[in-house]
This record gives structure tokens, sequence and C-alpha cells, in this order.
């Protein structure tokens, strides 16, 4: 067995906070040594934690159309990783889930990307992964950063969630479909091409 097969298996059998999480732990990740771009989200939802397959939701559907790929294309691994910023459902807050717990990305993401020699691009969805991140290069919030997304570039590509819930946040941001997107079709498609 492999070092990457051996921190994959031990990332699947994680249970640091499990007394935290009202269904229990179920790491949802999906990568490969090989994986060309990361996709870094918050975390899984009831619908995710059921199936155990990442953005397979509303929000997945949406982010595929974002990035203009097949259902094939974003599951597999040799092209896209997808390592949450919490890898088991957190529960459900006042306003949607709760963050992701924040024991995940210190204890796993840096072993992770340590052994991905093949990573061309991080995208990186949502405050949590652009915060964790991007650290003081941030800017004051996520419209702000999503705006100057030219200045992450060629290493990361910040985008904001893209859950049916920011639909107004979409509506207020037109620019974000004229000009971030088209930018992010490019930038995939000359990876996975």
């Amino acid at each position: 067995m492999s070092n990457f097969e051996d921190l994959l298996k031990r990332i699947s059998r994680c249970t640091v906070c499990e007394e935290h999480l009202p269904l229990g732990p179920r790491p949802v990740i999906s990568v490969s040594r090989n994986s060309k771009i990361l996709i870094v989200g918050q975390a899984p939802g009831t619908k995710v934690h059921t199936s155990g397959i990442p953005w397979n939701d509303q929000s997945g559907k949406n982010l595929r159309s974002w990035l203009g790929v097949t259902d094939e294309q974003f599951y597999d691994t040799e092209l896209f990783g997808i390592v949450p910023m919490g890898f088991c459902y957190p529960g459900k807050g006042k306003s949607g889930d709760l963050p992701p717990r924040k024991e995940c990305a210190p204890l796993w993401h840096e072993a992770l990307l340590n052994q991905m020699p093949q990573l061309e691009l991080t995208l990186l969805i949502g405050t949590y992964a652009q915060n964790y991140y991007l650290k003081k290069s941030a800017k004051k919030n996520l419209t702000e950063t999503v705006l100057h997304f030219h200045e992450y570039l060629p290493e990361h590509f910040v985008l904001p969630h893209p859950s049916p819930r920011n639909a107004i946040w979409m509506k207020k941001n037109p620019w974000f479909e004229l000009e971030v997107l088209p930018s992010l079709k490019k930038a995939v498609h000359s990876i996975i091409s």
C-alpha cells in the first residue's frame, strides 16, 4: 500500500470530532494522487453524507455547469480531486448548515497536498476555504475576493458557493457570470483537455 493510499485509509477512519457530529463521522473526499485540479469546498450536506458522493446535490450540478464539465469528468479523480474543509456533515445551524469543523483542514490538507504532485489549480469555494488558503491576501469579504479573482491565479481560483441559496448574490453581482465564469471554464479546460 502506498503512502497516499494509507493516508486515504486513515482519513476514512477519522473520528477526531465524532462527539460534535450529529450524524456521526463519514468523511467524504474523492481524490487521486494524480488529480490535476483540486476543489476545496465547505463540508458535506445531509444528502452527500447519506450518499457518500461529494457534490451530489443541486450545488454540485451548479458547480459542474460553472466548470463546463460532465458528471464523468467531474468524478474522474485523475482530473478533479475533491477535498472539503470539513470532511463530515457538521450539523444544522440557524440559517443552514454549521461551518465545517476546524479540525479537518489542519489535520489532513497539507498531508494530502504534499502527495499530489500533478495539481495545477486549486478552486477555493466559499469563505472558509478562501480564508484558510489565502490567509491575509483574502479581501474583506467573499464578494471582494471573487471580484479580484485574477490576483490569485494561476495557483488558486476563488468562487462563491454554488448553492441555490446564493441566487440573490448572483443577481446582485452580474459580473460573476459575465467575467468570472468564462475565465473559470477557460482555466479548467486548458488543464483537462
